[in-house]
């Protein structure tokens, strides 16, 4: 059974730097692009990021929102994406949901959630002022 699970999430202040994880199950996902995106109350999923596969040599896309603070990067061996972010805002409180596409470029837009075969159950982080 493939699962997707995030970790990481909490309550941190203003400025701080926090680390999610997204751990991957049931197959490698080392070719699949794999992506971040958030929700709050209310809303529907927001995109953050991605990063392609091995066939994508890893490239990567980002969010204007999140762009310079966040980046993501993956440990193939261990089936495992990451989300750094930097330089928090009480904006990025949300509901962040780890996700598994075929590809970055291709199979759907990268930036729609419906492109997404595989969700993680989300993880709440949440910015404190």
């Amino acid at each position: 059974q493939v699962q997707l699970v995030e970790s990481g999430g909490g309550l941190v202040q203003v400025g701080d730097s926090m680390t999610l994880s997204c751990t991957a199950s049931g197959r490698s996902f080392s070719n699949d692009a794999m992506g971040w995106f958030r929700q709050t109350p209310g809303k529907s999923h927001t995109f953050v990021g991605i990063v392609g596969g091995n066939s994508e040599s890893g490239d990567s896309r980002y969010a204007n929102a999140v762009k310079g603070r966040f980046t993501i990067s993956r440990d193939n061996a261990k089936n495992t994406m990451y989300l750094q972010m930097n330089s928090l805002k009480p904006e990025d409180t949300a509901v962040y949901y780890c996700g598994a596409k075929p590809t970055l470029w291709y199979s759907g837009i990268y930036s729609d959630k419906t492109s997404y075969s595989y969700w993680g159950q989300g993880t709440q982080v949440t910015v404190s002022s």
